[in-house]
């Protein structure tokens, strides 16, 4: 929400307080006659966005407004601090999800200021573990495609802290087979996986009819052709991908995620055929808008690729800070010490036009995989002398994305 990196804000893992100094998408721009609101999760410090650009917020933060919506309803929280557990939640009907939720206060947000320029953000929190809701079945078990990787044996070519997160998850998974009535978490087999995927589907129909209610709402309050629709997501989901589920990786399918426009009036539909960063999402906005770039902002729009202007595709860069890596006690994957060291880490990676990827990594072990030719990343090929004078050049593009954006880590 500010254009600028996470070692820039200091927002490297969820609940850290945004810095005052760094304005949020609505405060970088010009043009103040919007009515703006932000319906959703809000991961950076409990004051939430109100004051930071949004005139409204409705919250759905286990202390907010849908933990009150639900109080309301008559449902007691099972949780000592009186919140509703994720397991709670997801066992809702259709009617009490959060979804919904959202989808009735976004619509009221529309309907009442539909003669007024807006700007509404619905953020969700679906799809999202516990892996579980109201529509489970609606996609047939047997239809449910496994990812190639979740299908063959477990690479051990990978870093240290994603052997132990996969250590971890099977030993919480074994755990689950007792203590819960079905993996809501993790897996370990294929069925396992296939029946986690399976609610996760429903999860995404869950938001995706949502969606599709809100997009009525604007239909009937004539705004459609009036109205930018941006969809995008913070982090996709492993889902026994590399025997892994959840993000905190640097895998596709952690990392990777949609990016949608939808412009009044736009006559065919265009797709990139590279992949772009997030770091351009608020310049995109702000030129959607018909505002300027903030000096803010580390990227630029992509506005003139959207509109058929040519441009060479660009690098993309990612990173990764410390987080909550959770380990299994007593693991027997490496020493103590090493453990602790990898649990650590700080990854830097490049995603380059010509498809490749390198994760370079302070205290783990790097990674370099040909995305053209493997797509699934199973061969990690970062110790292969064929590629030397790759993994040298794309180490520079990562040391000139350093310079260029003041990040001090030593890889």
């Amino acid at each position: 929400m500010t254009g600028t990196w996470p070692h820039i804000n200091g927002c490297t893992r969820n609940s850290v307080p945004l810095d005052r100094r760094f304005r949020v998408f609505p405060e970088l721009m010009q043009d103040r006659d919007y009515r703006t609101a932000y319906i959703g999760k809000w991961h950076l410090g409990e004051d939430g966005p109100v004051g930071r650009g949004f005139q409204h917020w409705i919250s759905t933060d286990d202390h907010g407004d849908y933990t009150r919506y639900l109080t309301s309803k008559g449902f007691a929280p099972d949780k000592p601090n009186g919140r509703f557990s994720e397991v709670a939640v997801s066992n809702l009907p259709i009617e009490l999800s959060r979804p919904k939720f959202l989808e009735k206060h976004a619509c009221d947000f529309i309907e009442k200021h539909q003669r007024d320029p807006f700007i509404l953000v619905v953020a969700f929190v679906e799809p999202h573990s516990p892996y579980n809701g109201p529509l489970n079945d609606v996609n047939p078990l047997d239809e449910v495609e496994l990812d190639v990787t979740a299908t063959i044996p477990e690479s051990e070519d990978i870093p240290l802290r994603y052997r132990l997160m996969r250590e971890w998850q099977q030993a919480e998974a074994l755990l689950d087979r007792e203590r819960l009535p079905s993996q809501l978490f993790f897996g370990i087999t294929p069925d396992e996986y296939r029946s986690i995927k399976q609610r996760y589907l429903g999860l995404v129909t869950l938001v995706d009819q949502s969606i599709g209610a809100i997009l009525g709402c604007l239909e009937r309050c004539g705004l459609t052709d009036d109205t930018i629709v941006v969809h995008t997501s913070d982090h996709g989901d492993s889902l026994g991908a590399h025997h892994l589920f959840g993000k905190e990786t640097m895998f596709e399918e952690a990392a990777r995620v949609p990016w949608l426009i939808r412009l009044p009036g736009q006559p065919r539909p265009k797709l990139l055929p590279f992949p772009v960063s997030h770091i351009h999402f608020v310049p995109t906005l702000l030129d959607l808008l018909g505002q300027s770039n903030h000096a803010q902002c580390a990227g630029k729009s992509l506005l003139p690729l959207v509109h058929d202007e040519t441009a060479p595709p660009q690098n993309v860069c990612l990173e990764w800070a410390p987080n909550r890596t959770k380990v299994k006690k007593g693991s027997r994957l490496a020493r103590r010490r090493i453990i602790k060291r990898a649990v650590e880490e700080s990854t830097r990676t490049v995603v380059s036009p010509d498809g490749w990827k390198l994760c370079l990594r302070d205290k783990d072990s790097n990674e370099l995989y040909n995305l053209t030719g493997d797509p699934f990343e199973t061969r990690n090929l970062y110790s292969n002398p064929q590629h030397a004078s790759v993994i040298s050049r794309l180490t520079g593009e990562i040391r000139r994305w350093q310079e260029s954006t003041n990040d001090k880590l030593k890889l």
